[in-house]
């Protein structure tokens, strides 16, 4: 638009005398000068800066027709139009080799996110095995490892040692007559299985060292045991631990999140059996508490074990047989598997007798030894 009015001002200037010309432009700056003063600072659009950087360009007289602006600040946008200039024009190209591809990438950084303790070298190496010739370097352009030392995760540290800690609790239950009964487990860590469950109205430092023998035969119980500070575990308790050859570690006072694996368990057996049990006194109890032992070890399915049981269930196919349901811990629950290993399980879990024969078969025979 500019451009449009200058060049009609320019064949107006040729066709017109110039006295008109003259007056006009009187009339112009007189309302620039108007402009000027009622206005601090004009805004200016990019085409307006261009047009006067070009116009320098052609005309020698230009520095004298401004107004609104100074004469520095039109020589100002013609530096910066040379540095934009230059700029694009120097950009960044993609040189070199081209990028691997986004799986490549992805499968480098998963090596190097799982195994801290790998190098550039290992990883390629690693590729090498899978079909991929990638260089050292470039495996070290994707790694993006940050830390200078790589350490493992709390959960691999974690997974390191869980095979050796089992952990214990007491928990209370009440009986129809108002009466306090004490629970006492022992659960292992790696498969969160219940290695032992007892019943007692009178808990000691005596009767939960005799637990734990009960539990672990020789050179079978693991390097660690977890607990609270409860005062039941006394001195018998402690000098029973140290002959079994396991360490104690105690959780902070007050904090049972420290022990979450046993405070679950606990949870899930009042929810899954205790709550919708009367118990009538202490021989009561302990039969619940065993069947469900029985149950939640061979049938009930967690997520931590990728919905498995602690002793891990075998998929059945259709073809099996037929679906039958066998009720467990007095019809609360229920394994529900093909007929045709129904036979095979039987002397497993059949029903709520059975389980009490493989729970209290084993306690029979430790201790006649």
């Amino acid at each position: 638009m500019i451009l449009v009015l200058g060049v009609w001002a320019f064949v107006r200037a040729l066709l017109v005398n110039s006295a008109a010309v003259s007056l006009e432009n009187v009339a112009l700056r007189h309302q620039l000068a108007a402009l000027q003063r009622s206005v601090g600072r004009p805004r200016l659009h990019r085409r307006d800066r261009l047009f006067w950087v070009g116009l320098s360009k052609l005309w020698a007289g230009w520095r004298a027709s401004l107004v609104i602006v100074q004469p520095a600040t039109v020589l100002a946008w013609h530096r910066q139009g040379f540095q934009l200039y230059w700029r694009w024009k120097s950009r960044c190209r993609s040189v070199g080799r081209p990028p691997l591809d986004l799986e490549l990438r992805t499968l480098i950084r998963r090596m190097a996110r799982m195994n801290p303790t790998w190098g550039r070298r290992r990883i390629q190496a690693e590729l090498r095995f899978l079909g991929y010739e990638v260089a050292g370097l470039t495996v070290a352009k994707y790694m993006r490892r940050l830390s200078p030392r790589p350490s493992s995760t709390w959960r691999t540290f974690l997974e390191a040692h869980v095979r050796d800690i089992v952990a214990v609790d007491f928990f209370v239950v009440p009986t129809l007559t108002f009466h306090l009964l004490f629970g006492f487990l022992i659960l292992r860590h790696d498969r969160r299985e219940l290695v032992h469950v007892n019943v007692t109205d009178h808990p000691t430092a005596t009767w939960a060292a005799h637990q734990l023998v009960e539990s672990f035969l020789e050179e079978t119980a693991p390097k660690y045991l977890l607990r609270d500070r409860d005062a039941t575990y006394g001195d018998v308790f402690v000098r029973r631990v140290k002959g079994l050859g396991m360490s104690e570690i105690l959780i902070a006072p007050r904090a049972p999140w420290q022990n979450p694996f046993a405070e679950r368990v606990i949870g899930s057996i009042r929810r899954e059996c205790l709550d919708h049990v009367i118990v009538i006194n202490e021989r009561h109890l302990r039969r619940v508490l065993r069947r469900y032992l029985a149950y939640y070890n061979a049938t009930r399915p967690h997520q931590s074990l990728h919905n498995n049981s602690p002793h891990p269930r075998n998929v059945q196919t259709p073809a099996t047989g037929r679906i039958v349901a066998i009720p467990q811990v007095g019809g609360l629950h229920h394994r529900y598997q093909r007929a045709a290993r129904v036979a095979r399980d039987s002397a497993v879990v059949s029903h709520d007798h059975h389980e009490m024969a493989l729970v209290l078969l084993p306690l029979a025979a430790r201790r006649s030894s």
